[in-house]
């Protein structure tokens, strides 16, 4: 995978462009989500980690209101905007995400004057690593700095979720993005989606022996698509009909009582995100007692309930994770919103290289496209680079 241009490669890259420097370099990570999938818009718990691929960005600021934002993805060449004329729903592309955070600052009434914008990542891209949300995290960091608004982590969790849920139109949590911009070398975030609360769980697989290997199954899925927009509708009914603000405040004890209370599959649905946060929770407990090696039975479950009684798993994903497991991995899931995606296999250090072969031959037998496999490491969240 190429590794992203550094600050003083992109300020060259800026100036070749639009004929001037920078006022400054700012990155923000992707996110692997270790445990804790679609919980996060049930105002309940998530234990991601930022990792180490990051999109960074070159960002000067203009005396009109004129944007223009270049990538270095291809040719795709300069696309320009107005601050005055951004309008939900219109922007295509990569575009839209650093549009709409832009969007998003205006509703909170700060002034964001009109801007040149770089942009460069290695991210990849509709691999549920959060690419998207990467791009958010940087331009914001960016722009908090540059018009002084002084914003704290948590209002730009919340302004960046805006910038996705109103202005792209991807129902998403605050779950990315936290990771994104707390995140902290060596540590998982354990993320409350309640009040925001955070604490910092190590998380050394190293330490112990072992590689978190992230598995690209190339099946592009896009948060915009209906699959993940029903399944949080169908967490809203469930939460309505059991007669609570959110499945945050439904227990495993209280699944017998909802399974006579809905339809077969809102109650799956339901069950998940149940079973989901008592995993999370779980986790956390075992992490901090006996480290990284004894948590495979954890993402192994959440797998099977994502695939089962979700629904969001696929082919690809499901190949994978079994793969994994049958060939050394302690434990293996899909990560992030599903339909596509990747997994995640942690894998004795030892068992590395066979579980890679395994699950590449068996992609090529089942005449899938190749995955891409390669390593994670917990690291440090959005910063400034020059």
């Amino acid at each position: 995978m190429t590794a992203p241009a550094t600050a003083t490669d992109l300020e060259a890259r800026f100036s070749a462009a639009f004929g001037r420097q920078p006022d400054g370099v700012w990155q923000a990570p992707g996110r692997v989500n270790l445990i804790g999938e679609h919980t996060d818009y049930n105002e309940g718990f998530v234990l991601p980690f930022a990792i180490d691929r990051t999109a960074r960005v070159a960002v000067g600021v203009r005396p009109d209101s004129t944007i223009r934002l270049l990538s270095t993805y291809g040719d795709q060449g300069v696309t320009t905007a107005d601050t005055a004329s951004l309008e939900a729903g219109r922007a295509k592309g990569w575009t839209k995400y650093p549009l709409g955070v832009i969007w998003s600052l205006q509703q909170r009434g700060i002034d964001v004057p009109g801007l040149d914008l770089l942009l460069d990542s290695d991210v990849p891209l509709g691999a549920g690593l959060s690419s998207s949300h990467a791009i958010e995290c940087a331009v914001i960091s960016a722009l908090n700095d540059l018009t002084g608004a002084g914003l704290a982590p948590e209002d730009m969790v919340l302004a960046t979720q805006r910038a996705e849920n109103d202005f792209v139109g991807a129902p998403t949590g605050i779950m990315d993005q936290s990771a994104s911009l707390r995140g902290s070398k060596g540590h998982a975030v354990f993320l409350d989606c309640r009040d925001q609360s955070v604490q910092l769980v190590p998380f050394e697989a190293e330490a112990a022996g072992l590689v978190l290997l992230v598995i690209d199954t190339k099946v592009s899925h896009s948060h915009a698509d209906g699959g993940y927009a029903s399944r949080r509708a169908s967490c809203e009914l469930g939460a309505e009909v059991l007669g609570v603000r959110a499945l945050r405040d439904v227990t495993p004890g209280d699944l017998e009582e909802a399974s006579g209370l809905l339809d077969e599959v809102t109650f799956r649905r339901v069950r998940h995100i149940v079973t989901e946060n008592d995993r999370v929770l779980q986790t956390v407990e075992v992490l901090g007692q006996q480290g990284p090696s004894a948590i495979g039975d954890l993402l192994d479950a959440s797998h099977a309930s994502m695939r089962d009684d979700f629904e969001i798993s696929c082919a690809e994903l499901d190949l994978a994770v079994d793969t994994s497991r049958a060939n050394g991995a302690i434990g293996a899931r899909m990560t992030g919103g599903g339909f596509g995606g990747a997994a995640i296999a942690l894998t004795p250090v030892s068992e590395e290289q066979q579980v890679r072969a395994a699950v590449v031959r068996a992609f090529a037998e089942a005449g899938y496209t190749a995955p891409e496999i390669f390593t994670v490491t917990p690291a440090a969240g959005a910063m400034r680079l020059a």
